[in-house]
């Protein structure tokens, strides 16, 4: 994602982004600190998620260098991964986000517990991660502030949500939401999700996948950089089991055209819909209040459901 985001009405649903401006405007003085947009997200949040990103010239820049806020293993780190695996095209880019003193607080107390960082460099034990070998786990890749996910951790406490984002504060946000409503059944990871997924998440271990409205990338020369192609599909394959769901939305009619096309070509998953089309909004999916602004502008939002065979 750039680092400058220009979004007008006629952009689609107001996406995530916006939502994180709102709050960073009204955020008291705070750390002000260089994080990655997310992979995907709620209000249009990888995420979020709504840039249009950089021009041609620059899109394949190395993201510039991120000052650390927490100590080691204390907070969310800049760049987990660092060099320990190879630089690929991402489906997002660096920008400033301001941390409210709230968000930072839920960080310091509850990341140590209920955080970790994407850093390629272990496998992960989920059952030990979630105090549970017996729980269900679905991945959801990118969560924007957090809002949607806490939402669905609250109505299905059977399920385990691993949440996983490279924006700082909606991860704090969502451990700050997730303390106060004492839900134990969410853990928030912090980098990129194609190598939590191909490092560091055992063969089987997903029940689920969720992907809500992620960056769109509308430029054609930027669309290598959409999360959702087969080569990603090819990666998630391993850790999702036989008969895990593959939830995914977008407000963008021509990337969900793309998402429905690649996800029924690929032999490892199945179209739950008899008709091979969209799927209705699933009940566990909340409806957000930007999502809602769209409807009421006549703007369509697809969802597909797949299942992995």
């Amino acid at each position: 994602m750039s680092e400058s985001k220009n979004f007008s009405p006629n952009d689609g649903l107001a996406r995530e982004d916006l939502a994180r401006r709102d709050l960073d405007h009204e955020a008291a003085p705070a750390d002000t600190t260089p994080t990655d947009a997310t992979h995907g997200a709620h209000d249009g949040s990888d995420g979020s998620q709504g840039s249009q990103g950089s021009d041609s010239s620059h899109a394949e820049r190395e993201p510039r260098p991120m000052a650390r806020m927490f100590p080691p293993g204390a907070g969310p780190s800049p760049d987990p991964a660092g060099s320990h695996h190879e630089r690929r095209i991402r489906s997002f880019q660096p920008r400033r986000s301001r941390v409210t003193k709230g968000q930072r607080t839920a960080l310091e107390q509850l990341w140590p517990r209920w955080g970790f960082d994407v850093d390629g460099m272990r496998q992960l034990d989920l059952g030990k991660l979630f105090g549970d070998p017996d729980l269900p786990i679905v991945l959801e890749i990118g969560f924007g502030m957090g809002e949607a996910t806490t939402e669905m951790a609250a109505a299905d406490p059977a399920t385990g949500i691993l949440a996983v984002d490279v924006h700082t504060p909606g991860q704090g946000n969502l451990l700050r939401l997730a303390d106060e409503q004492g839900l134990d059944n969410v853990r928030v990871g912090n980098g990129d999700a194609i190598i939590l997924l191909r490092e560091m998440l055992a063969q089987d271990s997903l029940s689920g996948l969720r992907i809500y409205f992620p960056d769109p990338w509308p430029k054609a020369r930027h669309h290598k950089r959409r999360l959702v192609q087969p080569e990603f599909l090819d990666l998630a394959a391993g850790p999702l089991r036989p008969g895990a769901l593959v939830h995914c939305a977008t407000d963008w009619e021509e990337y969900a055209e793309q998402m429905l096309d690649v996800l029924s070509a690929h032999p490892e998953y199945e179209n739950t819909r008899p008709d091979g089309g969209y799927a209705p909004r699933p009940a566990h999916r909340p409806l957000t209040r930007f999502e809602g602004q769209g409807l009421t502008k006549g703007h369509a939002v697809r969802d597909l459901v797949f299942r992995r065979r």
